[in-house]
């Protein structure tokens, strides 16, 4: 495991890093070092990732920033560590950043990482599912964002079903996804048409940066669907609905 010191990103990805980062380099190396310790510890992040974490996981979370308009509100759906949510909030100051993570031991270590980078001013973390946010279910206020992201959650299909309801007509959700990305595309496309959503797209962030670039499906929220309708009463023995 990686120990402190050890959270530079490494020769061959430094110029990426510098370029996605910015003058924010510092901070997105003080998220590694959590990673990298605290992560592994936790079982955020496994043992065997961490000496590819730059690599793997913050550079091709931060490409997918070129895709998010300035001041944005993003809603990062099942965060986890962080990724892409927590990477996005240190590439780019200008976006608010709300991390939804229904587990409670990813919830502490976000709410730990947010205080010990002094994030708090742009990024809340909320525990929860994004279905009961969508709907103010329980005591989960409902929320909304331009952007929803999610890396690594469900298939396009429930992806959509779930994080759609979180974008604000017109908002987008973007889906980190792999070489399937089109496949998924051909696949869901009429349950995402259905959901609300417009023709998905895959598009590759971080050409000529991160090699390889980030594949994404971007879905635009295009109208509201009302939810389900409840199912019809059973009918009585006389045929008479009870």
């Amino acid at each position: 495991m990686l120990g402190a010191g050890d959270a530079a990103p490494p020769p061959e990805v430094a110029s990426a890093a510098r370029t996605l980062f910015g003058d924010r380099l510092g901070l997105a190396v003080a998220y590694v070092d959590l990673l990298v310790t605290d992560g592994v510890v936790r079982g955020l992040i496994g043992p065997r990732e961490a000496p590819r974490i730059w690599e793997r996981h913050l550079l091709n979370c931060a490409a997918v920033a070129e895709r998010i308009p300035p001041g944005a509100t993003v809603l990062d759906v099942g965060s986890g560590a962080g990724l892409p949510g927590l990477v996005l909030a240190v590439a780019r100051p200008d976006l608010s950043v709300t991390l939804v993570e229904p587990l409670a031991r990813r919830t502490a270590f976000l709410v730990e990482a947010v205080a010990q980078l002094d994030l708090a001013a742009s990024v809340q973390v909320v525990r929860g599912r994004a279905e009961e946010i969508a709907a103010g279910a329980g005591e989960v206020e409902p929320l909304t964002g331009d952007v929803v992201t999610a890396r690594a959650v469900a298939p396009l299909d429930r992806l959509a079903r779930w994080c759609l309801p979180l974008a604000v007509p017109g908002g987008q959700l973007i889906a980190l996804k792999g070489a399937s990305a089109a496949e998924e595309v051909a696949e869901h496309a009429a349950v995402v048409e259905r959901l609300g959503g417009g023709v998905p797209e895959v598009h590759q962030c971080g050409t000529g940066v991160v090699e390889p670039p980030t594949t994404v499906i971007e879905i635009v929220r295009e109208r509201v669907v009302a939810p389900p309708r409840p199912k019809s009463a059973k009918r009585s023995r006389g045929g008479r609905r009870r």
